[in-house]
């Protein structure tokens, strides 16, 4: 059987290119191994799918290659996703700056690309595995478990390693390096923090409570709020400063952003002598959390008796808490994978290998991973849209 375009991935990416591509009249087949398209759509966000965020700037994304998504990314920017969803009457909200949400399912989205893809003439094969990829004089063999079929153009849209229980594998980075070309070393991103044992223990009483924090490492800072876990540390802080964290370095923690402690107390000790260390940070932290911090870093006393070094080293404890990970939670949690495909590899305009016509790599299988808060579905839809105007 023939089609002028065989997508193998029925997620976000693949989804939104086979619709692109059908609407401009090619014949496309979407093939899966899962038993349902958009998987991870609709786990996403809490079930809530936050699909796309107005602020998606290329600064938004990781890559060694980091002008690479500029392209796609001005061509259709979160507006135009946007549009989409409001004339499919879906409706959404802004839980943070910039990051939408459904306000009902993520289903909603799955069901919007299906319709999509319905409309435009597209072909869904789901539960069926793709064995081989093989090219031949003008075009490509794609030989699966139940047919063969040949086209002109194969995109491969499969994702990358997060969330294997969603049945994540490395096909993608398996038939670039088949077809020559480089795929970048991955690792798991936007994933939760392990500890060591001893820190791990100490932390255990506070597994539940989350606190606004900044984080920071290599360079990179975020204001977000922290998760403290029976694991480690989760939370939107330390999945987003994940991305750029490598196992040995140190996460700078301050609990207290916005205050300055060491002046604050100061000020507590002249004005209430006989106030705690533990009083004032129930001000500011949850209980559990102060008491905590004093038991640790605090003098079994009034703040009268704390000198300026007490003070100073205090303060330093909690608004520059030095952290070092034991590592990640890995891929089994994590949102995203980061490597893949090295997109010096491929064109910009339109996602297809330089090397190698007729062969596109789309969404999560490119090196090119986004911030946490939608940056990484804009790039699915932006990528697929390219890929889908070429094909």
């Amino acid at each position: 059987m023939h089609y002028d375009v065989v997508i193998i991935g029925a997620g976000a990416a693949g989804l939104m290119c086979a619709a692109t591509a059908g609407y401009r009249g090619r014949r496309v087949l979407v093939l899966d191994h899962a038993r349902k398209a958009g998987q991870k759509i609709l786990m996403s966000g809490g079930g809530r799918c936050n699909f796309t965020n107005l602020n998606s700037t290329p600064s938004q994304f990781l890559s060694a290659n980091p002008r690479f998504c500029i392209s796609a990314l001005k061509r259709y920017p979160p507006q135009a996703f946007l549009e989409l969803v409001e004339r499919h009457g879906i409706a959404y909200e802004e839980k943070a700056p910039g990051q939408l949400f459904c306000q009902g399912r993520a289903r909603e989205i799955v069901d919007m690309l299906l319709t999509e893809c319905d409309w435009a003439g597209v072909e869904i094969r789901m539960k069926t595995s793709v064995e081989t990829a093989e090219q031949k004089a003008d075009h490509y063999l794609v030989a699966t478990d139940h047919d063969r079929f040949t086209t002109e153009s194969l995109v491969i849209a499969t994702g990358g390693l997060s969330i294997p229980t969603m049945g994540a594998t490395p096909f993608g980075y398996r038939i670039a390096e088949h077809f020559g070309l480089p795929v970048l070393p991955t690792r798991a991103g936007l994933v939760p923090f392990t500890l060591h044992p001893d820190l791990k223990s100490r932390l255990a009483p506070l597994a539940g409570i989350s606190v606004p924090v900044t984080v920071s490492c290599r360079g990179m800072r975020f204001a977000e709020p922290m998760l403290f876990t029976h694991r480690g540390l989760s939370g939107p802080a330390m999945l987003q400063i994940s991305s750029f964290w490598q196992p040995g370095d140190p996460l700078i923690i301050d609990l207290l952003p916005g205050h300055d402690l060491a002046e604050e107390l100061g000020e507590r000790r002249r004005e209430r002598p006989q106030g705690t260390l533990q009083q004032y940070l129930a001000e500011h932290l949850p209980k559990r959390l102060a008491q905590v911090l004093a038991e640790w870093h605090g003098k079994d006393s009034s703040l009268q008796e704390y000198g300026n070094a007490d003070i100073e080293r205090v303060a330093a404890a909690i608004q520059r808490w030095q952290v070092s990970p034991a590592g990640t939670e890995g891929y089994r949690t994590a949102e995203v994978t980061l490597g893949g495909v090295d997109t010096r590899a491929l064109s910009s305009q339109t996602m297809e290998a330089r090397d190698q016509p007729g062969l596109f790599f789309i969404g999560e299988v490119v090196d090119v991973t986004g911030h946490l808060g939608g940056h990484n579905f804009q790039w699915a839809w932006a990528s697929g849209v390219a890929a889908g105007q070429a094909v």
